[in-house]
């Protein structure tokens, strides 16, 4: 190494003031009385910068062909994993993901590895391991299902590559992770206690509260998110009047998602006078009902504090669109169900005029934060799936027209949009074979990528099971 420095500090001081070093290299076996190889007293060219250079490139070569080994010990053995692999058609299915295709449902595939016993293939780990840490799927769900899925030869790899250490994070934990560790560690320890004790989670992250900034408060919030109770709400009500924005958002989220808690109830009440069930429109749900909407004309301070957001700068009606669909997300689908004595799939054919694709949005947003935690919630989503392709867009009010004139997304978008958050959410059974209609010639393109994504889950799950059958 000193050899290069010499090298180099030459070539910065010149060649006049400094002396250029003569590279020594070992002879290799068998060429010690080769004339070619390299000999410390072979003349030098007249020219001490030529001499530099030619220096330089035979050090550079030999640097990049290697050198000798100074101490060379093996390297530890993983500890053994019982836990058997996945088959090798769920291995090709986990490839495939990692590979590019439909790579956003590997949180899903992963989920369902572990809820198995099972685990993934050895040789596919620092492939998993190196998409967990990079890019936009660099998520605290994603590193840590890739942990626990990897098991004990993904902590060992760990061990060996600085650029996956966030597995170790997610290893067996001790309250030491959690009076000294990071916030990923803290992360994970909050995530087995609430799995073991959700009171004792619940507790922990009352005491800690105070002391937390608020990415610790963000991160306590969505770890309670597991096992969500009506026990958590006064410590959710209470991060309502956070000082930070995203604390009150996150705290607002999950209690809208909770059934029977008060802030759901705030919104249905807010919700269900802004649909009015009117007869004999031209809609195709029952007796050709329609709906009349009324959505709000401003954001309170009472809105804000439950977590809708005042809509940005554009047009009066776009502010007014916004207000409603932030409120139906935040509404329990029940509210509708109760309010016009119908099931999710008549609900869904009402015909609302150019307010069809908001409400469809809405209600979508709804049924995906509200699945984790309602199982009615699953017919909601199905409904809004099958309208669009049993009925086409034409009939379901998601052509291009309407308010897309006031400054909203076209039509077709939100559709797109509220298709593909569906069928990422849904019940995989709608992706079995004949579940669906075939999308037609003249349906848009994201009618058939929505069906896709349907039938790719659901054979992905479907490979799974048959490793529960064949155990």
């Amino acid at each position: 190494m000193r050899t290069w420095q010499d090298l180099v500090t030459a070539s910065l001081i010149g060649t006049e003031r400094a002396a250029v070093p003569a590279v020594l290299l070992p002879v290799a076996p068998g060429r010690a009385d080769d004339p070619d190889a390299p000999r410390p007293d072979a003349p030098r060219p007249a020219d001490p910068a030529a001499f530099l250079l030619d220096q330089a490139a035979l050090l550079a070569a030999a640097r990049r062909g290697g050198r000798r080994a100074e101490r060379a010990e093996p390297l530890p053995a993983a500890e053994p994993d019982p836990v058997p692999a996945v088959s090798r058609a769920a291995g090709r299915r986990l490839a495939r993901m990692l590979g590019g295709e439909q790579s956003d449902l590997l949180p899903e595939w992963l989920a369902a590895v572990t809820a198995r016993g099972r685990r993934v293939p050895a040789h596919l780990l620092p492939a998993l391991l190196q998409h967990a840490r990079r890019g936009v799927t660099a998520d605290a769900g994603l590193r840590r299902l890739a942990a626990e899925a990897g098991g004990p030869r993904a902590r060992w790899l760990a061990g060996l590559n600085p650029e996956w250490a966030f597995v170790l994070s997610y290893g067996p934990a001790s309250e030491d992770a959690w009076r000294l560790g990071d916030i990923a560690r803290r992360r994970g320890y909050l995530a087995t206690l609430r799995a073991a004790d959700p009171g004792g989670a619940r507790d922990l992250v009352a005491a800690s509260w105070d002391a937390a900034g608020p990415d610790e408060r963000v991160m306590f919030l969505y770890a309670l998110a597991a096992g969500l109770s009506l026990d958590d709400e006064p410590l959710l009500e209470a991060a309502l009047d956070d000082h930070h924005a995203w604390v009150r958002k996150a705290a607002a989220d999950l209690l809208a998602a909770l059934p029977g808690s008060a802030l759901s109830g705030r919104m249905a009440e807010r919700a269900r006078h802004r649909l009015h069930r009117q007869r004999g429109l031209d809609g195709d749900g029952p007796d050709g009902d329609g709906l009349l909407v009324s959505p709000p004309g401003e954001c309170d301070a009472a809105m804000r504090r439950d977590g809708i957001t005042p809509p940005g700068p554009g047009s009066p009606l776009a502010a007014r669109a916004a207000l409603l669909l932030d409120l139906l997300a935040r509404t329990p689908l029940r509210t509708w169900t109760e309010r016009f004595g119908l099931t999710p799939a008549e609900i869904a054919g009402l015909d609302a005029g150019d307010w069809s694709p908001v409400l469809q949005a809405g209600w979508a947003r709804a049924a995906i934060a509200q699945s984790r935690y309602d199982r009615g919630a699953g017919e909601w989503m199905a409904a809004l799936i099958e309208r669009p392709l049993r009925h086409g867009l034409a009939e379901h009010g998601l052509s291009n027209h309407g308010l897309s004139n006031h400054g909203l997304s076209s039509r077709s978008a939100a559709a797109a949009e509220v298709l593909g958050q569906l069928a990422r959410r849904a019940a995989p059974v709608l992706g079995a074979p004949g579940a669906l209609p075939e999308p037609r010639p003249d349906d848009p393109p994201f009618l058939g990528d929505a069906v896709r994504v349907l039938r790719f889950r659901y054979q992905m799950l479907k490979e799974l099971e048959d490793d529960d059958r064949a155990a």
